[in-house]
């Protein structure tokens, strides 16, 4: 089962994210369409969702999606400190935890470890 679910199409930041949880030993799969990530969670429910909301493949909708489920999992969004706009209509769609790109990258290993303690 896949403790960490993520959300994007940036082969480099992908690159990091997983070679991040590689190195805690943290299971991430990683995926770039609404209907992938409903396909990833049906096979398993991850212990964590991130979106990167400035996907090209419509992560306002894969957030909808994963608050359709109930929002029971976990989710953070990330995307560019300047896009206001783009964090409010995340919010409305249903991402409770929305932080800057910078933030995020800053504190990936905290996250993804956060993660799999809550596997354990």
């Amino acid at each position: 089962m896949a403790q960490v679910l993520a959300f994007l199409d940036d082969i480099f930041f992908q690159a990091k994210l997983v070679e991040t949880a590689k190195q805690l030993g943290v299971e991430v799969r990683t995926c770039q369409t609404p209907e992938a990530l409903d396909a990833e969670i049906a096979k398993a429910v991850p212990k964590l969702i991130v979106v990167d909301l400035n996907a090209r493949f419509n992560p306002l909708d894969a957030v909808g999606r994963v608050q359709a489920r109930g929002g029971e999992i976990p989710l953070i969004g990330f995307l560019s400190h300047v896009q206001h706009d783009l964090a409010e209509r995340a919010r409305l769609a249903g991402c409770r935890e929305i932080m800057p790109r910078s933030k995020f990258t800053k504190n990936l290993a905290t996250i993804l470890a956060r993660a799999k303690s809550e596997s354990g």
